[in-house]
């Protein structure tokens, strides 16, 4: 069976090996190769940060989304960083952490996820696929309103809107 045959067998889409070595290469030459090789990378969908507003996500809220997905390395794991590492990375007391994430499980897009070991509780594990959900609902909405604004530019719509003022 080939690659493709077999990633259909399982909902994946294969990547190209020299398209990863290109993005890598992108990204070095944006960022530079020692930023890059620091600390590594975080996979983030521009849709997250598009439609911001339309989750209802604070700037604060966006940032511990952001944050947990830095943390969030394959799909078959949940994240599951301790609340004092967020709250250093993000500046923020443990209690605010709390708040933030206790707002992101009212809309649906986090869930928390006890986790214990033979010597009691540790970090919470945190469960982003609501707001994977939601973010797969309004994709095509957002797509379609992106295919309209190219056809009205390929039209040179865009050129008379913005208007050549000065």
């Amino acid at each position: 069976m080939s690659d493709e045959g077999i990633a259909s067998l399982f909902n994946v889409v294969p990547i190209r090996p020299a398209s990863a070595g290109v993005a890598k290469s992108r990204s070095e030459k944006k960022w530079s190769k020692p930023v890059m090789d620091s600390c590594g990378f975080c996979i983030l969908p521009s849709l997250l940060l598009r439609a911001q507003r339309r989750l209802g996500l604070s700037a604060t809220q966006l940032a511990l989304v952001i944050q947990l997905i830095d943390f969030w390395w394959t799909e078959d794991q949940i994240p599951w960083p301790k609340k004092e590492t967020l709250g250093q990375r993000l500046n923020l007391s443990d209690k605010q952490i709390q708040r933030l994430v206790r707002g992101l499980e009212q809309r649906g897009y986090v869930k928390r996820v006890p986790r214990k070991t033979l010597h009691g509780r540790t970090s919470n594990g945190y469960d982003l696929s609501g707001l994977v959900l939601e973010l797969q609902k309004l994709a095509p909405e957002f797509s379609a309103a992106a295919d309209a604004k190219r056809k009205v530019e390929r039209r040179g719509g865009l050129k008379h809107a913005h208007g050549a003022s000065g």
